[in-house]
């Protein structure tokens, strides 16, 4: 009896422990309002928003007066460059077409006044050009002999003096003044002298001759000869005078 009646107190005291601490976490856990309770339902919820006012005297802009950087893309850029590089070139090309253009009015008014002054100087049979005669019977005399009938002495189908000439004429003439004789005919004279290979082993003072026209070389690819009734006597490169195959001769 007395073991139970202990039982029992062990019981009771376990029960009431656990009612003690129930109790307090229970209360651990209970919380008061912080905060007072609304109990109004509010209708308008912008009303926040819609109260804010702005001065009338304010003035923020507008989307009209922006300037944002103006962005391109490659495409564009390139495009640009080259309407730029294309307008550049074209302006070049037209300053240089001026020049040129100047520049041959000027060298034509030059050619008629020495013309001019040829044609009177040779108005009768004794008159006679007055230039340098060559210094020496040598190659680079010959060509500077001939240098000073250029742009002056006018293209005459026939003829072989200063008054005017073709081109066997003038290579006639000038090579006459060096006390060597040669036919007034491109073709003989294709025919005369020591043949000279090519044109690269060619030397001023040397005849390039065919069956139509006749020059002499003044070196880097150029000859000087009565071209044309055009043109007169002039400088031009062996592949614009000579249209087909031709002969080089040396004579001197």
């Amino acid at each position: 009896m007395v073991a139970v009646a202990a039982a029992c107190l062990s019981l009771a005291a376990t029960a009431s422990s656990a009612s003690a601490q129930s109790s307090t976490s229970a209360t651990a856990i209970t919380s008061s309002r912080s905060f007072p309770k609304t109990t109004t339902v509010k209708k308008n919820l912008l009303a926040e928003s819609t109260s804010t006012s702005v001065d009338s005297n304010s003035n923020w802009g507008g989307i009209e007066s922006l300037n944002p950087p103006q962005t391109k893309s490659t495409a564009e850029k390139e495009a640009e460059a080259k309407a730029a590089a294309e307008k550049a070139a074209a302006e070049a090309a037209a300053q240089a077409a001026a020049q040129a253009a100047a520049q041959a009015q000027q060298q034509a008014a030059s050619r008629s006044q020495s013309r001019s002054s040829l044609s009177a100087s040779t108005s009768s049979p004794s008159a006679t050009v007055t230039v340098n005669p060559p210094d020496s019977a040598s190659a680079s005399a010959l060509v500077a002999y001939a240098a000073q009938f250029v742009g002056v002495v006018p293209y005459v189908s026939g003829g072989n003096t200063p008054a005017g000439w073709d081109c066997s004429g003038f290579v006639q003439y000038v090579f006459a003044q060096m006390g060597i004789s040669l036919p007034h005919y491109s073709g003989a004279q294709a025919t005369l002298g020591t043949a000279v290979p090519s044109l690269a082993e060619a030397q001023p003072g040397d005849i390039i001759a065919n069956g139509a026209h006749s020059g002499i070389y003044v070196g880097n690819g150029m000859v000087v000869n009565a071209l044309n009734k055009n043109a007169g006597t002039v400088y031009t490169p062996v592949a614009y005078a000579f249209s087909g195959s031709y002969s080089i001769r040396r004579l001197l």
